[in-house]
């Protein structure tokens, strides 16, 4: 079944002293999409201590204060891929990302309920119920193509890869070229919303927001690998929630 990605009107907004962030447009065009605050759709990563509940609910606040409309995106199937890399059964792996990907997605609504957001629920993209999504499909396939087709494309992703991994595996440890192939899975997963997640949700224009910008997102956003973002599609790099506001566009 495709996901339900109509967005619903925010009914209430937090004090705008409430919901400041440290955001860093990577480029001159997602500065002024940032600006334009349309929406903004923000990375929650399964597995990554950084976002407890108290971290998810000062995102929340600020998106929801900060952008005309918001989503989230929980990459919960797409986790099981690096648990397989490095080591779990594919099938303990599946279950424990599945399980993973519902804690968070609990606490995301949960969060958004605190602020009188309507139909929550509705604003959490998983990359399992994506896959019902026709953009985001044809999105995937053509990453995974491209990751066959394209070497230079292909050794961008393996290096992401290696970066996911090396803070998993055993000290010392090398990655082998299969557990790198598996991992790649993840990030082809999450490359769509990258790409093009006003086409995938809705929307006229997005930026993707995270706390980190890992080398393979400036290289893409930065258009030195072979595929590229549509011109609606920004990034912000997210920090130290609850610091410094926004700028407004003007006009």
């Amino acid at each position: 079944m495709p996901v339900d990605t109509s967005l619903p009107a925010v009914t209430s907004r937090p004090p705008a002293d409430a919901a400041a962030a440290v955001a860093t447009p990577l480029t001159t065009g997602c500065a002024r999409l940032a600006a334009r605050r349309a929406h903004a759709c923000i990375g929650i990563s399964p597995f990554n201590g950084y976002f407890h509940a108290e971290r998810i609910a000062a995102l929340a606040r600020w998106a929801v204060s900060a952008f005309d409309a918001v989503h989230f995106f929980i990459p919960d199937s797409l986790a099981a891929h690096t648990l397989e890399a490095v080591g779990y059964p594919p099938e303990r792996a599946v279950w424990k990302a599945r399980r993973q990907g519902q804690h968070l997605q609990n606490k995301v609504v949960a969060a958004l309920s605190a602020l009188a957001v309507p139909a929550p629920e509705r604003l959490v993209l998983t990359s399992s119920a994506l896959l019902g999504n026709p953009r985001y499909t044809e999105l995937l396939e053509a990453a995974g193509t491209l990751f066959e087709r394209d070497p230079g494309f292909r050794a961008a992703c393996l290096q992401a890869a290696d970066w996911v991994l090396e803070r998993r595996l055993p000290p010392g440890g090398a990655a082998t070229a299969a557990q790198r192939r598996t991992a790649c899975r993840y990030l082809l997963g999450e490359l769509p919303l990258f790409l093009d997640t006003p086409g995938i949700a809705g929307v006229a224009e997005s930026v993707f927001c995270y706390h980190q910008t890992p080398v393979f997102l400036r290289r893409l956003f930065h258009r030195e690998l072979a595929c590229r973002p549509v011109p609606g599609q920004g990034y912000l790099q997210v920090e130290s929630v609850g610091l410094a506001p926004l700028p407004r566009a003007a006009g």
